[in-house]
């Protein structure tokens, strides 16, 4: 008995170490017997053309409109972090968020740093601020691996956040409000509610599979708060939208209406509304750093400085793994094994359901954990092709929000830090996608079906 568990154990643990090389692997493989299959069988001579030249193009996505843009964007959130850490903001923020955190990552310590920077990058993300999100994960993951024990192997920690991290919680999804608006959407913002609940069961879907994992405690005040806060939230969103909102504002005593403006809103004072209190969080979070570092008589401009320096030496580091994930991706693609995957869920889903709209949209979703710029692409072209308003414009939206570009984000991440045993990472984001697909897929159904 000793013998098997132990040979179980090493088998799990070269399953673990091998993972993300059999997806990268695989894509290749799959994509090229794909194409041998449409060259002998369809006469398709130039498949072969298109998945090399998508190699050269993604190629030159990872490095010129990826990394050195990023390089940039790094450069200077690392050195506006730099200045947050010097004037301990960083480590407030951290105070504020412990209690909580401690329970989701025990590893770290109290008033480690490492808790203000998983909180700042939480919060990036869920005002959908991704150019600030990146430098401010990379830095958070930077301080989670000097806590690492085993430098090549994904900590608990390390999991957990980019589980967190790929489950894509967006509160302000306004890239995906102004594409709807581009595309002629009658009502922009009428995803916004059905949007919140996938992203939100994508989200407690990754704690609860990374906490059970790692045997967390999770029956305790603190998570079960978060848990039954989040619970009553959705369905307040879904109780809400039976009510007709500014009717209900003209009920109001006049009073009342000063206070209650926001019942009458329509959509584009909405979308104004987020656009501002995105920027201008994120405004003060600059200015906040700047004052606590004069307060504490830090030189401002040079904690700028050294903390920029790192910014292009971080993205060198990254290259590599950005590259890599992007051909693969690009080469799957290109020899159609996206579309053939496409047409084979549409047969099986139709043996059990006459209603397969929804397969559509499915392309977002299946594209979305391998290539955020693909995924963006799926959801215009969904919306072209059958409206913005039709059914499958608007859950090509829902999955575009509901999760994150899982490969990417862990090769990105994992790659900055030398990272070669991801453990069950990719199982954890997978997981949470899966669980804000089918979210969305219910939702659009409530709301749209």
């Amino acid at each position: 008995m000793r013998c098997v568990f132990r040979n179980r154990g090493k088998d799990e643990k070269l399953y673990n170490t091998m993972a993300l090389n059999y997806i990268w692997v695989g894509f290749f493989l799959v994509g090229f017997v794909v194409a041998l299959v449409k060259f002998f069988l369809d006469g398709d001579t130039v498949v072969f053309h298109e998945m090399v030249k998508s190699t050269f193009d993604m190629a030159e996505l990872g490095v010129m409109k990826i990394a050195l843009p990023l390089a940039g964007v790094m450069t200077l959130w690392l050195g506006f972090m730099n200045i947050g850490e010097r004037a301990g903001a960083i480590r407030f923020m951290g105070r504020i968020v412990g209690g909580f955190f401690s329970k989701l990552f025990p590893e770290i310590p109290k008033n480690h740093p490492a808790n203000g920077q998983l909180l700042m990058n939480f919060s990036a993300n869920m005002l959908g601020l991704d150019n600030a999100a990146t430098p401010m994960g990379l830095k958070a993951m930077q301080s989670l691996q000097e806590l690492n024990p085993k430098k090549d192997t994904a900590s608990n920690a390390q999991i957990m956040f980019l589980a967190i991290n790929t489950s894509g919680l967006t509160i302000i999804p306004v890239s995906i409000l102004a594409l709807r608006a581009t595309a002629g959407a009658a009502n922009p913002t009428d995803i916004f509610i059905p949007l919140l609940i996938a992203t939100a069961v994508s989200t407690m879907t990754a704690i609860l599979y990374v906490g059970i994992r790692q045997r967390l405690n999770l029956w305790n005040k603190t998570v079960m708060g978060f848990f039954a806060s989040i619970i009553a939230i959705i369905a307040l969103l879904i109780v809400g939208t039976m009510v007709d909102m500014q009717a209900l504002y003209q009920t109001l005593p006049p009073l009342f209406r000063t206070v209650f403006g926001f019942l009458n809103w329509g959509q584009n004072e909405w979308q104004t509304f987020s656009s501002v209190v995105s920027n201008l969080i994120l405004l003060l979070i600059i200015v906040g750093f700047m004052a606590g570092a004069l307060y504490k008589k830090v030189n401002v401009y040079d904690a700028f400085i050294d903390g920029a320096k790192d910014g292009f030496t971080t993205t060198l580091k990254i290259i590599p793994f950005m590259v890599g994930m992007l051909v693969a991706i690009g080469v799957f693609r290109a020899s159609g094994a996206m579309e053939l995957l496409m047409d084979g869920l549409r047969w099986i889903f139709g043996l059990f359901s006459s209603d397969t709209r929804f397969v559509d949209a499915l392309p977002t979703a299946l594209m979305k954990p391998l290539s955020g710029s693909g995924a963006k692409a799926m959801m215009v072209e969904s919306m072209n092709t059958f409206g913005a308003d039709s059914f499958a414009g608007r859950l090509s939206c829902l999955f575009q929000g509901a999760a994150d570009t899982t490969f990417y984000i862990i090769a990105l991440y994992f790659g900055l830090v030398g990272i070669k045993k991801t453990r069950y990472a990719v199982a954890a984001g997978l997981i949470a996608d899966l669980a804000g697909v089918i979210a969305a897929i219910f939702v659009a159904y409530l709301f749209f079906g």
